[in-house]
């Protein structure tokens, strides 16, 4: 069955590392869907964010914002709901890291454009949030070797991964399946894949879980 049918618009989410951008890429491969996909390397201020994060949050955030709301906007506007649309990104995930990483007034200005422009985004049908381990995360941080990146700090990986954590299981409301990803290697093992298609074709309610260890 296809999943599309059932969810037009899915988004695939996680902290960096978790693999977001490849699972989306793999149901968009399997269904024929349309693939939207995060462009953080066409972000100026994002290296600069990780050598100083103080002095270059603001405008890594705003940008990161613009650019999502852009996309989003470009979704909207053409006919890509027939045979389905998968994103490795949604606009909440912003308030996510404004919180994280902007002092008070700081966000209050963020907040003001983001509920602007929040507004004007169409709601996923579901959401796949890939909750991950922090020593995973660091792994396969280090495994890409994006130059930027290597100044990522576990800590940093920590305070993300707890963040997701606390949105996915508190304040999203709308349909989510919160996926343990510590053992869903969509890779190597071709039936990992299978079976998260499975699971989601058996969601039946707004929140609900799927650890493969118990499969």
């Amino acid at each position: 069955m296809n999943i599309f049918n059932k969810y037009p618009y899915i988004v695939v989410e996680g902290p960096i590392g978790s693999g977001k951008s490849t699972l989306a890429k793999l149901l968009a491969n399997q269904f024929h869907a349309h693939m939207f996909s995060e462009k953080a390397e066409r972000n100026p201020f994002l290296p600069k964010f990780y050598e100083d994060m103080k002095h270059y949050a603001l405008p890594t955030q705003l940008f990161f914002l613009f650019q999502r709301a852009n996309q989003i906007t470009e979704l909207k506007q053409k006919d890509f709901f027939r045979n389905g649309v998968i994103s490795d990104f949604f606009l909440q995930k912003d308030p996510i890291f404004a919180k994280l990483n902007l002092d008070n007034d700081e966000y209050k200005l963020y907040h003001q454009i983001y509920k602007h422009l929040e507004l004007k985004a169409p709601v996923p049908d579901l959401v796949i949030y890939l909750q991950t381990p922090v020593d995973l995360l660091r792994y396969r941080v280090e495994k890409r070797n994006i130059k930027f990146e290597r100044r990522i700090t576990t800590e940093y990986l920590e305070r993300i991964a707890e963040s997701y954590s606390n949105y996915f299981h508190n304040n999203h409301s709308s349909n989510v399946l919160i996926v343990n990803n510590q053992d869903l290697d969509i890779l190597e093992d071709k039936s990992a894949l299978e079976m998260l298609i499975e699971r989601i074709n058996q969601i039946s309610s707004v929140r609900e879980y799927f650890n493969p260890k118990l499969i």
